[in-house]
C-alpha cells in the first residue's frame, strides 16, 4: 500500500503538487459533460472506494456547473409560488453527479464516487459504474452484491446519497431519520390515529 499513500499525500493539495494541473482543467472543460475515462484519475480513491481493474468495472468523469440551483423563469402570470426560481434540494453536488452518470449508462449501478477538481465554474466528479449482466461483477462477492440494487443512485443508497439523508448520524438525534423520514412521518400519523 506504499504507492496509494504518496498518491494520497499529492491529491490533498492537487495544485501545488501536480504538474500541469491547470491544464488538465483547461482540457476537462472542453470535453462533454459526462466521459467515461480509461483509467480512475484517483487511483488510490478509487481503489478505496472499491473499484477493481476488470471487464464490467468502468469510470466516468461528470462535469457539474457551480452555484444555486435556479429553475427557468415562469413566462405567464405573477403567482407568488410561481416567481421563485430557487429550487432548495436535499441533495448534494455529489449525489447528482452519481445520478447523471447513472441515466447516461441505464444497463450499469453507481458503486461510488469522488471529488475530482473544482474551478470558478464546475465542480468534476468520478463515478465508478458495475455492469449489473458482466460474468466478472457477478461473480465477485463484493461487486454482486451492490450490483443487485437497481436504481441505487436515485433511491440514496450511494455514501453520498446516504449523506443527504442524514444518515451519517447515529444515537441522540438522529431518532427521526431512520429507517426513513417518510417512515418516522408515517409511524406518527399512525400513532395519532390510535389514540
Amino acid at each position: 500500500m506504499g504507492v496509494y499513500k504518496y498518491l494520497r499525500e499529492l491529491w490533498k493539495k492537487p495544485k501545488k503538487n501536480i504538474e500541469n494541473y491547470k491544464q488538465y482543467l483547461i482540457s476537462w472543460r472542453r470535453e462533454p459533460a459526462i466521459l467515461r475515462v480509461e483509467k480512475p484519475t484517483r487511483l488510490d480513491r478509487a481503489r478505496s472506494l472499491g473499484y477493481k481493474a476488470k471487464q464490467g468495472v468502468i469510470v466516468v468523469r461528470v462535469r457539474l456547473l457551480r452555484g444555486g440551483r435556479s429553475k427557468s423563469r415562469p413566462s405567464g402570470g405573477r403567482r407568488p409560488k410561481r416567481a421563485s426560481l430557487r429550487l432548495d434540494l436535499n441533495k448534494n453536488y455529489q449525489q447528482i453527479a452519481e445520478e447523471r452518470a447513472a441515466r447516461k449508462y441505464p444497463n450499469m449501478e453507481v458503486l461510488n464516487s469522488y471529488y475530482l477538481a473544482e474551478d470558478g465554474k464546475h465542480y468534476w466528479y468520478e463515478v465508478i459504474l458495475l455492469d449489473r449482466e458482466h460474468p466478472s461483477v457477478k461473480n465477485d462477492k463484493q461487486l454482486s452484491n451492490v450490483a443487485k440494487q437497481k436504481g441505487r443512485a436515485f433511491r440514496g443508497l450511494t455514501s453520498a446519497g446516504r449523506k443527504s439523508r442524514g444518515l451519517r448520524n447515529k444515537g441522540i438525534g438522529a431518532e427521526k431519520l431512520r429507517p426513513s423520514k417518510n417512515a418516522v412521518y408515517k409511524r406518527k400519523i399512525n400513532r395519532r390515529k390510535r389514540i
